[in-house]
C-alpha cells in the first residue's frame, strides 16, 4: 500500500473524528489511533477495494472500543447551568446549536448522519463501514434527521442582550 493513498484521506478522517467526538484533541487522538491500526493491519486491506471505507471502518471500530473502555464520566447538563453561562454574540450561534444538537444524538444515529451528510458516503458505504444492513442505515438516518430537527427547533434562540452581573459573596 502506498502511504500517500492513506495521507490523502487524513483530512476526511479528521473532519469525521472531530464531528464524532466534539473535541479537537480527542479527534486527533482518534485519527492517530486509526492510522496506527491501519498501518499495523495494512495486509488485511484488499487492493482495489475502497480504501476510504476501510479507514472509516477502522475509525468506527476504534471509537466504539474507546467508548466501551472509557470510565463513566460525570456530566453536567447544559440546561442546568445555562443561566450561569456568559452570552457571546456571534454569527456562529446557529452553527454552535447545530453542533450541540448533533452531539446529543445517540451514537449510532450520529455516526450514520455524519458519514452521509459530512463525509458524503453512500448508504452502501455507510453500511459497510458500520457493519450494519442497508435498511438499518436508512432507518437510523431518518431517525437522526427527525431528532436533529426536533432538537434544533427546541434550541433556545440566540440571546441578543448581555445578562446582568450577579453579586457573589
Amino acid at each position: 500500500m502506498d502511504s500517500s493513498a492513506i495521507v490523502e484521506h487524513i483530512p476526511s478522517l479528521r473532519r469525521y473524528a472531530r464531528a464524532l467526538t466534539g473535541d479537537a484533541w480527542a479527534a486527533d487522538d482518534l485519527v492517530q489511533d486509526t492510522l496506527e491500526r491501519a498501518c499495523g493491519k495494512w495486509r488485511l486491506w484488499s487492493a482495489g477495494t475502497d480504501l476510504r471505507a476501510w479507514l472509516f471502518t477502522i475509525m468506527h471500530n476504534v471509537f466504539a472500543s474507546q467508548i466501551r473502555r472509557a470510565p463513566a464520566r460525570s456530566t453536567v447538563d447544559v440546561e442546568d447551568v445555562i443561566h450561569e453561562l456568559r452570552v457571546v454574540e456571534s454569527h456562529r450561534d446557529q452553527a454552535i446549536d447545530l453542533q450541540r444538537c448533533v452531539l446529543l444524538l445517540p451514537e449510532d444515529q450520529r455516526a450514520v448522519l455524519l458519514l452521509v451528510a459530512l463525509e458524503d458516503l453512500s448508504y452502501a458505504q455507510v453500511a459497510k463501514v458500520l457493519g450494519i444492513p442497508l435498511g438499518t442505515v436508512m432507518s437510523r438516518l431518518s431517525r437522526a434527521r427527525d431528532r436533529l430537527r426536533e432538537l434544533m427547533e427546541a434550541a433556545p434562540p440566540p440571546v441578543t442582550t448581555r445578562p446582568g452581573l450577579r453579586r457573589l459573596k
